[in-house]
């Protein structure tokens, strides 16, 4: 009699959270956990584990329905506050880790969109990490939240912090990750 199949420590599943769903269905990395609300007080806290340096999608999803800017915690409003702990399982030191939020998957988030980094505020209140120093943002075509000045080494957990804003809800985006190695 063959033994049972083994589980992977890890299934591709939905990860809910306050009103919205998270996912590693597209590969590469494998989500832990997640937690919270995301809101300012509660931000979705989404622990990862990515085995390469390889750039990664996370999906997001509403799981409830979309009621711009309504902060009852009933609706997917367009505010979500995010905190991500991500373990560098590569074994290579990112140098730099970039996020790129995407409406259509694979397509660059346009002005008209609506989603961005927080892209009203010019300030960095809503921007942190514990890794690196310095950041900049990217605005049309494409939002990206570059972080520099830093390092993550083999087996080191870095943590990002930023609001994401979608003043035209939809009830599905992407946020691509990538850390950056040295270049040989």
């Amino acid at each position: 009699m063959p033994a049972p199949a083994q589980e992977s420590e890890f299934e591709h599943r939905q990860w809910p959270a306050g009103a919205y769903s998270f996912s590693d269905e597209l590969g590469g990395f494998h989500i832990r956990s997640v937690t919270g609300r995301g809101t300012r007080e509660d931000p979705v806290v989404i622990s990862e584990e990515m085995n390469s340096a390889s750039p990664v999608t996370l999906v997001i999803r509403t799981i409830r329905p979309i009621r711009a800017f309504d902060f009852s915690g009933n609706y997917a409003n367009g505010f979500l506050h995010v905190r991500l702990e991500i373990l560098n399982n590569s074994r290579l030191a990112w140098i730099e880790f970039e996020f790129e939020l995407q409406e259509q998957l694979h397509e660059p988030s346009l002005f008209g969109d609506g989603l961005s980094f927080d892209q009203r505020r010019t300030d960095a209140r809503t921007i942190s990490s514990d890794s690196f120093m310095e950041f900049s943002r990217d605005f049309e075509p494409y939002d990206r939240l570059l972080l520099r000045n830093g390092k993550v080494d083999p087996g080191e957990t870095a943590t990002f912090g930023f609001l994401i804003t979608d003043f035209t809800p939809k009830s599905q985006f992407y946020l691509v990750q990538d850390p950056r190695i040295p270049s040989t």
